[in-house]
C-alpha cells in the first residue's frame, strides 16, 4: 500500500480564513462554525500572513487574559508559518511536526502559491504517526552517534 500524501489526507478541503483585522472572537467563531482546529490569516490579496490554532487561543489569549472581542487576530497569530507541498508524504509532514513542535501545516502549491488548506496531525493515521515517531527516534540516534 503506497503512503498517502498530505493533500490526500486533509480532512477539510477548503481554506478556513479570516482577515488580519478580525478579532480573536470572530476567528474563534469561524473555527467553531467550521469545526476546525485552526484558521489562516489571509489579507485581501489572498496572501497568507499567519495561522492561529486552538492552542494559540489558549496560550496567547486566555492565559494572558486578553479580551477576545477587542484583540485583533494579527496580534496573536504565528507569522509566516512553515508550509508544505500537497505532495509531501504524511509521515514526512508528521515528522516535521514532531521535530518542530507544531500540529498544523498550511498546504500550499509550490509553483502557484495557491493555498489549499491546513494539514493537521489529526489528519494522519496512527500508522503514519508511528512511522514518523520511529523516524524521529532514528534521527535522534544518528545525531547522538555523530555528536
Amino acid at each position: 500500500m503506497s503512503e498517502r500524501t498530505v493533500s490526500q489526507s486533509m480532512a477539510q478541503r477548503h481554506v478556513i480564513s479570516v482577515l488580519p483585522t478580525a478579532t480573536v472572537y470572530a476567528a474563534a467563531c469561524v473555527m467553531t462554525r467550521t469545526n476546525s482546529s485552526s484558521v489562516l490569516v489571509i489579507d485581501a490579496s489572498n496572501t497568507m500572513l499567519g495561522i492561529v490554532t486552538e492552542r494559540d487561543m489558549i496560550t496567547r489569549v486566555l492565559a494572558k487574559a486578553l479580551d477576545p472581542q477587542q484583540t485583533p487576530i494579527a496580534t496573536v497569530m504565528t507569522r509566516s508559518p512553515h508550509c508544505v507541498n500537497p505532495e509531501m508524504k504524511v509521515a514526512d509532514a508528521v515528522l516535521m511536526m514532531i521535530e518542530r513542535g507544531f500540529r498544523h501545516l498550511p498546504v500550499v502549491m509550490a509553483d502557484s502559491h495557491k493555498i489549499l488548506g491546513v494539514f493537521s496531525v489529526r489528519d494522519a493515521l496512527p500508522r503514519e504517526v508511528n512511522a514518523a515517531v520511529n523516524l524521529a527516534e532514528f534521527h535522534e540516534q544518528v545525531n547522538d552517534a555523530l555528536g
